[in-house]
């Protein structure tokens, strides 16, 4: 279907504000800063477990084919310590300001998982070299929050900029979130207000229009840190819930159990700001749920995909989930993509029917369950023999496929390979040692289906400073997981 859904402020003052009218408008139209597509993207890339005592730095990357510096690092932007473990980003202002003249999207807000320090990036200055602006110290989020572990970051019609945590100081669970002035950028306090808060949490989504916001949890803090343990799984400390916010009187009012142990991590709205339905997708359950707004007016969920485990011999279990853990939904809401880290492969559905979700393109680029490794596929429901090593301009790439960016035209899909420093040292020992890469695929936008551009490849593991590990992906002029209309 086609929504013509334009921001209450356009009339008033046409695309003076950051953003777009609507997600077909970003779909149509051109970034603010870039042109009609997109030519640099900004990654942060991560030293912390990889044994180098290296900072963790933005990275500039160009994308555009025209140029002659394409898919090479174009600036490094290192930052002043240790250990952070830059993760996830997003902006101080987006189509959520559309129609604000005084709003510009010129700082980049980067949370750090690991330290709980917020840094706030210039990348008005100069798009091409981006420069520190700001540093929050964990001490701040400390205590005006009683939070810490920061993940994501949105930024509201109102200016501020709202970042969702994992836990508390100590690293105990506990779903909260913080707000920052979206001048200053000093911690305001909670987002949240009450008693009640959810035992965990990780990522977020809100759709004003239906006065909801809902948000994810991974697991306790204290115990990811070091690693995936089997012997976590059964015992409670794991999410397994999608947890539902009144977004008027920022309290917490209901919890969907979407399974123990289902760990559901990246949550997407349809972009339609009318919408009342999105999908989420669960790491270790392997499983895609719908979840909308039910006819007496609370929320519900139901599974849509399920990824079949694989039956293995030569590895952690003897079974191997797909392990989901990113998920995207196109500008126009026809087509939600998502990555399985463990398998190797990216796939895209149609999802016309919401309901019945349609496989229309998978590609493997990576993965646990490649011939010749030392993981032997013993039972498996979905493929007739395991998928070969995925090589790409002579180089075998390690890892498997990660955090997704779909161009807004939605033509081209960016794929980088690292999860989370701890879990990428413990299923791919090659990954901190090499460096990870990003790919980008070609996506038939008519009919469906992913092709490998063999002409692209940046090389993480390359860095003046030794092979490092890249996580998410950021367009200076907005993407389909930082823009929410509302």
């Amino acid at each position: 279907f086609l929504f013509v859904s334009v921001h209450p402020n356009a009339e008033k003052c046409g695309a003076c504000g950051p953003g777009f009218a609507s997600p077909l408008e970003a779909m149509k139209g051109k970034f603010e800063t870039q042109g009609p597509r997109e030519e640099i993207v900004y990654v942060p890339c991560i030293y912390r477990n990889t044994g180098r005592k290296k900072p963790d730095f933005l990275a500039t990357v160009d994308v555009n084919p025209k140029s002659p510096q394409y898919c090479q690092v174009i600036h490094r932007l290192f930052m002043p310590n240790l250990g952070d473990e830059l993760h996830h980003s997003g902006w101080n202002a987006c189509s959520s300001c559309f129609g604000d003249a005084t709003k510009k999207r010129n700082r980049l807000i980067l949370p750090s998982l690991i330290s709980s320090r917020i840094y706030v990036v210039d990348v008005g200055t100069d798009l091409r070299a981006p420069r520190l602006f700001k540093v929050v110290n964990p001490e701040d989020v400390f205590w005006k929050c009683n939070l810490g572990y920061p993940h994501t970051s949105h930024c509201l019609g109102s200016g501020e900029i709202m970042i969702s945590t994992l836990g508390d100081p100590a690293g105990n669970g506990k779903g909260g979130f913080i707000l920052l002035d979206g001048e200053t950028f000093e911690i305001k306090g909670n987002w949240e207000r009450g008693d009640k808060v959810p035992p965990m949490g990780y990522d977020f989504w809100y759709q004003p229009r239906h006065n909801v916001l809902i948000s994810t949890e991974w697991g306790i803090p204290k115990c990811l840190g070091y690693g995936f343990d089997p012997n976590d799984l059964k015992k409670g400390r794991y999410g397994r819930r999608l947890n539902v916010w009144d977004w008027t009187t920022h309290t917490y009012i209901q919890a969907i159990d979407v399974g123990e142990d289902a760990a559901p991590l990246e949550i997407r709205f349809l972009h339609n700001p009318d919408a009342a339905e999105g999908f989420v997708g669960c790491t270790i359950s392997s499983a895609i749920h719908r979840f909308y707004k039910t006819e007496v007016g609370d929320w519900a969920a139901e599974k849509v995909i399920q990824v079949p485990s694989k039956k293995v011999e030569g590895w952690l279990l003897p079974e191997m989930p797909g392990f989901i853990t990113d998920i995207l939904i196109s500008l126009d809401d026809r087509f939600l993509y998502f990555s399985n880290w463990l398998h190797g492969d990216i796939r895209q559905y149609d999802i016309s029917n919401t309901r019945q979700p349609k496989l229309v393109g998978q590609v493997f680029v990576g993965g646990s369950i490649a011939k010749g490794g030392p993981v032997t596929v013993c039972g498996d429901e979905e493929l007739q023999s395991q998928p070969d090593p995925f090589f790409i301009k002579g180089k075998r790439v390690p890892g498997g496929p990660q955090m997704i960016q779909l161009s807004l035209d939605g033509k081209r899909l960016y794929v980088t390979t690292s999860l989370y420093s701890a879990w990428d040292r413990q299923f791919y020992p090659d990954l901190p040692r090499e460096g990870s890469v990003m790919l980008q695929l070609d996506v038939d936008t008519e009919r469906g289906g992913l092709t490998v551009n063999r002409s692209f490849l940046v090389d993480f593991g390359k860095e003046p400073e030794g092979p490092c590990l890249a996580h998410e992906i950021r367009y200076p002029g907005g993407d389909c997981s930082s823009d929410i209309w509302v």
